[in-house]
């Protein structure tokens, strides 16, 4: 064999290396996991092409796994197929064991049958690979290993009825086979990077060797006790690096891992994580930013191309693009919330999505404003062709389609092929994956969805049939239990958990999360198995003396791995916690140092680029164009009296919510609203009024009498509400709230009694005034007048906001003083009404004592230091309004909140004004005015 170029770097010891570059036809190679056969076989096509070699036979390199499955189907082409069972999926595994364990008497008391399953197939598991059934019945068991045991027995004994094998035994069946005519089996089996074998493979190992198989087993490393004394790499450093928190750590290896590649693009570089799944978006998030400054690669449509991969996936049911198959499919079977169903309106997955993109976006924010949290596909049906059909047709046409497909659907069992071909056909009507192109990662995950639908089909081998919903419940389990990442091209930095790091070899390696809390691991015994068996057997994990055995030889195996090694850890586990961590004992002896990385500052970003290429441009801040009044113009403004109200609170709302109408996503709520229930108690109240007109018809009314008038006004108001939100107020929702009416009602009225004479002039009068040239729309409440003609100006609210609230320059409830001084001039007092069961009450500014009780006059009131009569409050109320009017027609439009931060606590329009970026500079030390 032509020797191996010295320029040529293999992240592998020389005894690996020789073993992968001398393989010949009829050997075979088996690790532990998948990525580590892909990386050998990687490492022999380099070492293949180093040597000038332009064609070469693959390797035959692969994980134990996919070895033991191919003996069996190599065996199914020989002359045993005939005797032997048919290997389960392991979907088909998890509901064998689900029905097993639902079946059980206690099954009624469990909260999660499917999880339930899956540790019992765990338990299974270990149970056949550590050989522990025969010793089963040495041990007392517990309720926990009793209920195991019926549960398995009734698993084995439908799997062998139905002449099916599962994973856990396929390595027994295996080594039977082994040696038998027809099966065949390599010349030479090298088994690399395992830690522990079981005693099922070690069987297996055994059987092989004795049909003629030459088993070798390669060490990669030293014995343990030699391992840091005898390192396989020539000047290797080990660091032991301190960090405060653990994004900071993630930092400092992202920077690091850059600087290696920077100096060396061929290195390889493994980054160690022990609670990967924990990190694993953080890791994503700021590798991405360090790797990847220049966003631009980011964008939709353009391709990425990262120069590191994370070993761990994250659930398939996860992914944008199965999430949304999943929406169609629910929302089919029923109720759905409608968060959900706004992300499918929206969804880029269905068909029309492109075309339709804005109308859709506009669509759900009118449907917010009244549909309830959950909905109906009937429903949204409806709701779509009454707002938006003329502009969303397409939509409309797939929900119908959707619509006609689950009247379809029969509530009967069927079998699951049948219910994945009509899965099938669904979302083929409904366009998905819908009219653009997807990109590498959107097609690789739609075929993993498809081959789990197939996967689904394939059911019908262990189950008699199942309804739609229960199709769709047990599929979408299936995608929550694989963990899916797409493939990428290989890179040259690998961040893997600590069972996808054995027997990988780097030329530098850093290892974080090496706390004390974290770092060894937890036992983690299975519960169904007796401890005292798993530990006799001194199963992984098991007890805190074998999880040490395995996490020390993982940690000695760490130090042998690379060239470079940096363990580190975090001081502190939270930005917030002030808690200190000390290092893993396992790692404590190696002494603290900070390692060289001159680019640890921030590597520029591409937001950062484009301003350091910026060419500034000064451009004059000019108000808003003002409002035209008079002829050619439009005075108006959208909003009424809130216009005023929103401009003293912050001219910038004024501009936004009246001018450039900007509002809000409404959040779908339950019932009716504050805001709904008030407008009944005004509708309700104005209604009472209507009829009754003045106090004298009210002190004369017998109680029968008015019994019947407030039942009768409740049951109007609540039909028109009703007719604006059909699917609101059901019929016991309706009786609650003519009850509360009534009784609110009745007990204001009873406030009302304690009046002088008084006579109701108007009720809900809508108004149009004018102010400072500006013209508004309005609607008064409620105007009484007493027998002398003087009159009052009354809201209702359900709390009434404190008299201080209508006065100043900027006053946050003017609307009673702007009813005053532009529509009711001469009147003497204006009151806020607090109807609220137990605390009728009126808070108002009277001109005189005896307008309303418990109202003193203004001469009698604190405010005459401020204002020397009343006449002098409403020449003050309206030059105060008249100024705050000419500014908003005039265009001032200024981000400036009255009193910061609590009159942007409620603002819709937060993300234009944009007002917490500039808090800190122009708001945090401004008192605002009270």
């Amino acid at each position: 064999m032509p020797a191996i170029p010295h320029s040529l770097k293999i992240p592998f010891p020389e005894v690996v290396v020789s073993r992968i570059a001398g393989l010949e036809a009829g050997d075979t190679v088996v690790t532990p996991n998948t990525r580590l056969a892909i990386t050998l076989r990687r490492e022999f096509d380099r070492i293949q092409a180093a040597q000038g070699i332009s064609a070469w036979a693959s390797a035959d390199i692969l994980p134990v796994s996919a070895f033991i499955e191919r003996i069996y189907e190599d065996a199914l082409y020989s002359t045993h197929a005939s005797h032997l069972p048919q290997l389960l999926t392991s979907a088909q595994e998890q509901l064998l064991w689900e029905e097993a364990v639902a079946r059980a008497a206690g099954a009624p008391v469990l909260l999660s049958v499917a999880e339930t399953a899956r540790l019992a197939r765990e338990a299974w598991v270990l149970a056949h690979e550590w050989q522990l059934i025969p010793r089963l019945g040495k041990f007392v068991l517990n309720e926990d290993c009793r209920a195991f045991s019926a549960w398995s027995r009734r698993y084995e004994n439908v799997t062998r009825k139905a002449r099916q094998i599962d994973h856990a035994r396929l390595c027994t069946l295996v080594t039977g086979l082994c040696g038998s005519p027809g099966i065949a089996i390599p010349q030479r089996l090298i088994c690399y990077g395992f830690d522990s074998v079981t005693p099922q493979w070690t069987a297996l190992l055994a059987k092989l060797e004795e049909a003629g198989c030459e088993v070798d087993e390669v060490r990669e490393t030293a014995p343990p006790v030699q391992r840091f004394e005898m390192p396989y790499f020539a000047n290797r450093t080990v660091h032991r690096v301190e960090c405060d928190v653990s994004n900071d750590e993630i930092y400092r290896a992202a920077v690091w891992a850059r600087a290696r590649i920077e100096r060396d693009s061929t290195a390889r570089i493994g980054i160690v994580v022990p609670q990967l799944s924990e990190y694993r978006s953080s890791l994503v998030r700021i590798f991405n930013s360090v790797m990847e400054p220049d966003v631009r690669q980011a964008l939709p449509g353009t391709p990425r191309h990262m120069p590191f991969n994370i070993s761990l996936g994250v659930a398939l049911s996860s992914y944008p693009l199965v999430h949304a198959a999943f929406l169609v499919l629910e929302l089919i079977q029923g109720e759905i919330e409608f968060e959900r169903a706004s992300l499918l309106l929206r969804s880029p997955f269905l068909a029309g999505a492109e075309a339709e993109m804005l109308p859709r976006a506009q669509l759900d924010a009118k449907l917010r404003k009244h549909v309830e949290p959950v909905i109906t596909l009937a429903r949204l049906l409806g709701l779509v062709k009454r707002e938006n059909n003329a502009n969303c047709p397409v939509l409309a046409r797939l929900l119908s389609v959707c619509e006609k497909f689950c009247k379809k659907m029969s509530t009967d069992k069927q079998r699951p092929s049948a219910l994945a071909r009509a899965i099938s056909d669904i979302l083929r009507l409904v366009g998905f994956p819908g009219e653009r192109t997807p990109d590498s990662s959107e097609y690789q995950t739609l075929k993993k969805w498809q081959n789990v639908l197939s996967g689904f089909a394939l059911l019908d081998n262990v189950t008699t049939g199942m309804s739609y919903r229960q199709a769709v419940s047990y599929l979408r389990g299936m995608a929550a239990d694989i963990l899916f990442q797409p493939e990428t091209p290989d890179v040259p930095i690998q961040i893997l958990g600590v069972f996808e790091a054995a027997g990988m070899m780097f030329d530098h390696l850093w290892v974080m999360g090496l706390s004390d809390e974290a770092w060894p691991l937890q036992p983690r015994p299975n519960p169904f198995l007796p401890i005292e068996l798993q530990r006799a057997e001194r199963l992984p994990l098991s007890s805190p003396a074998t999880t040490l055995e395995l996490v020390s030889r993982f940690t000695d195996g760490w130090l042998a791995a690379s060239q470079e090694v940096i363990l580190s850890h975090a001081r502190h586990s939270g930005s917030s916690d002030t808690r200190e961590l000390a290092p893993s004992p396992l790692i404590a002896h190696i002494a603290a140092s900070d390692i060289e990385l001159p680019n640890l500052l921030p590597y520029v970003k591409h937001r950062d680029l484009i301003h350091q290429g910026r060419r500034l441009e000064r451009i004059k801040d000019d108000p808003a164009p003002r409002i035209v009044h008079g002829k050619g113009g439009d005075g108006r403004a959208r909003g009424g009296v809130a216009v005023i109200k929103d401009q003293a609170a912050c001219p910038f709302r004024a501009l936004a919510l009246h001018r450039l109408s900007a509002e809000s996503l409404k959040t779908p709520h339950s019932g009716l609203d504050a805001a709904e229930r008030g407008t009944l108690v005004h509708e309700m109240l104005a209604q009472v009024w209507r009829r009754i007109r003045d106090k004298s018809t009210l002190d004369a009314l017998a109680e029968d009498e008015l019994k019947t008038l407030l039942t009768s006004a409740a049951g109007e108001v609540i039909a028109r509400m009703s007719v604006r939100h059909p699917y609101t107020l059901s019929e016991r929702l309706v009786r609650i709230e003519q009850r509360r009416l009534i009784r609110l009602a009745r007990e204001w009225l009873e406030e009302e009694r304690k009046r002088s004479d008084f006579t109701v002039v108007s009720t809900e009068a809508r108004r149009s005034i004018e102010i400072a040239g500006l013209a508004l729309s309005t609607r008064l409440d409620r105007v009484d007048e007493l027998a002398d003609g003087r009159r009052i100006v009354i809201d209702y609210k359900t709390r009434a906001p404190s008299v201080n609230a209508m006065l100043g320059e900027r006053p946050d409830e003017p609307q009673l003083p702007l009813y005053l001084v532009a529509a009711e001039a001469d009147a003497a007092a204006i009151a806020f009404a607090q109807v609220r069961s137990g605390e009728m009450r009126y808070t108002a500014l009277a001109r005189d004592n005896d307008l309303l009780p418990g109202v003193k006059g203004f001469a009698e009131s604190r405010h005459i230091d401020r204002y020397d009569s009343w006449e002098a409050l409403v020449a003050a109320w309206f030059d105060a309004l008249a100024s705050v009017a000419a500014d908003f027609s005039s265009g001032h439009s200024q981000v400036d909140p009255k009193k910061y931060p609590q009159t942007c606590r409620t603002c819709d329009v937060r993300p234009l004004c944009r007002i917490y970026e500039r808090a800190a500079m122009d708001f945090t030390e401004q008192g605002g005015e009270e």
